[in-house]
């Protein structure tokens, strides 16, 4: 087989592991950062393979080398580390044949801009979002928590929610996340005039 065809079967294999976790309700898999590394972890683990095939003193080296991706501190987004280990991998892979360094280069390249070309059409012509917000991988998003004395159907429909509560005494109470500052900025002024609307307050990283 092929290195192109090795490729395609380690993406392939990558997403339908990746939807089948997501259809047997893990829904940790289906944000951005998981996707990623599902996609990206097996092809630079198949270029370290192919780097060191058949070499034992490279082999040695790549385990004292990628030993350097090890922490004290957890790190809490899995990309995070992936990328550690991506830009370990291309240094090796280099110092023996450019061509797998080049090779892991485009792939991550190319995984990362059509992962996130994928989010925005979805978003786009779907008003949803592709990916779950995780707010334990280490990625920072502007937030709204509005509190409303009546249900607001333009917020109960909008993509940027994520968590709707019901209390006696402050009403509807909605959370909703962004991931740019511009978009919370518009969806703000779109909704402040409304008389029903008690409070909002804004958390802009």
């Amino acid at each position: 087989m092929g290195e192109i065809e090795s490729y395609i079967v380690l993406l392939v294999s990558s997403v339908l592991i990746r939807f089948s976790l997501i259809y047997s309700h893990q829904p940790w898999a289906k944000s951005y950062s998981q996707t990623i590394t599902f996609l990206l972890l097996p092809i630079i683990t198949y270029t370290i393979t192919k780097t060191i095939a058949g070499n034992i003193a490279l082999s040695l080296g790549m385990i004292g080398a990628l030993s350097i991706v090890r922490f004290r501190h957890p790190v809490k987004n899995p990309l995070e580390l992936v990328m550690y280990f991506n830009l370990i991998t291309l240094g090796i892979a280099a110092s023996v044949r450019t061509k797998w360094a080049i090779n892991l280069t485009v792939i991550t390249i190319l995984i990362i801009f059509v992962v996130r070309y994928a989010h925005f059409l979805y978003k786009k012509y779907f008003k949803k979002n592709l990916f779950n917000t995780s707010f334990t991988e280490g990625v920072e998003y502007s937030t709204l928590e509005i509190y409303s004395q009546t249900k607001k159907d333009l917020i109960e429909k909008s993509s940027y929610l994520k968590k709707v509560v019901y209390d006696k005494e402050d009403g509807y109470i909605y959370f909703l996340s962004f991931e740019k500052e511009e978009d919370l900025t518009s969806f703000k002024s779109d909704i402040e005039n409304d008389s029903d609307i008690k409070r909002i307050e804004a958390n802009v990283v």
